[in-house]
């Protein structure tokens, strides 16, 4: 299994105590340092291999937000912060995930298989270098995924999901995604836009598959992707034409 060397920033010991807790016990990650601050940790994250930093934003002397631009891009950043008007920002700076105070283990667990996700892919991808979308036709795209070529039925894709580096291609018949190191903005060109609109900066849907839309969310079983206000326009505009009065 995959194992992610951590760090974790923060000036509350309470909040950073938490963090180290919940990465002591989860089986993928190693802690290898805890820092009050953002100059405490740079010669750790530039020398150690670190895989995720979990970094507060609100910190003297350097916030989390500058620090995040400064460090490798090899080393990927998780917010935790009580304030949740950094959202935008976080996301700016290429974060994975960003956790709101005080954090519970569910949240915590859920950003860290996403990390988990991410690390695996690009450590696959560098292991076996290859065009991320292979060949492409009217009926079906070839991907890498991992560390084989995937075919697969545009016509079978219900939705997609991007996660900053990499996306999920969810598909009819199977309860697994099929991961990728591709752009929203690749998939969103390649695929037929008589049959995919993007509705969110982070979902492309398969217009036939949508079967129940409830408060501009589209519905598919336990899942609710939310139109932004972005695409509202436009998808709108799609619903009324095939809406009968």
């Amino acid at each position: 299994m995959t194992t992610l060397r951590c760090c974790v920033i923060d000036d509350e010991p309470l909040a950073s105590g938490l963090i180290v807790n919940y990465i002591e016990k989860t089986p993928f990650m190693q802690l290898v340092g805890e820092f009050a601050s953002p100059r405490d940790a740079i010669s750790t994250i530039l020398n150690e291999h670190i895989d995720i930093v979990f970094l507060d934003i609100q910190m003297p002397q350097l916030n989390g937000i500058e620090f995040a631009k400064i460090i490798p891009s090899t080393t990927r950043i998780i917010f935790t912060t009580a304030y949740s008007d950094y959202a935008v920002e976080g996301f700016r700076v290429n974060a994975l995930d960003y956790l709101l105070k005080p954090v519970s283990y569910d949240e915590f667990l859920a950003a860290a298989n996403r990390a988990l996700d991410w690390c695996e892919l690009r450590r696959h991808t560098e292991n076996s270098p290859t065009e991320e979308i292979t060949s492409s036709d009217g009926d079906y795209i070839i991907i890498k995924s991992e560390y084989k070529l995937v075919q697969i039925n545009i016509h079978d894709i219900i939705y997609i999901e991007g996660l900053k580096d990499y996306v999920k291609i969810y598909v009819d018949g199977s309860d697994k995604s099929i991961m990728t190191l591709l752009s929203m903005k690749t998939l969103e060109q390649t695929l037929p836009a008589s049959s995919f609109m993007r509705v969110h900066r982070s979902f492309i849907v398969n217009l036939s598959k949508i079967k129940v839309i409830e408060r501009n969310r589209i519905i598919f079983g336990k899942t609710q992707i939310p139109v932004s206000e972005s695409y509202k326009d436009i998808f709108t505009e799609f619903i009324t034409r095939r809406t009968l009065n």
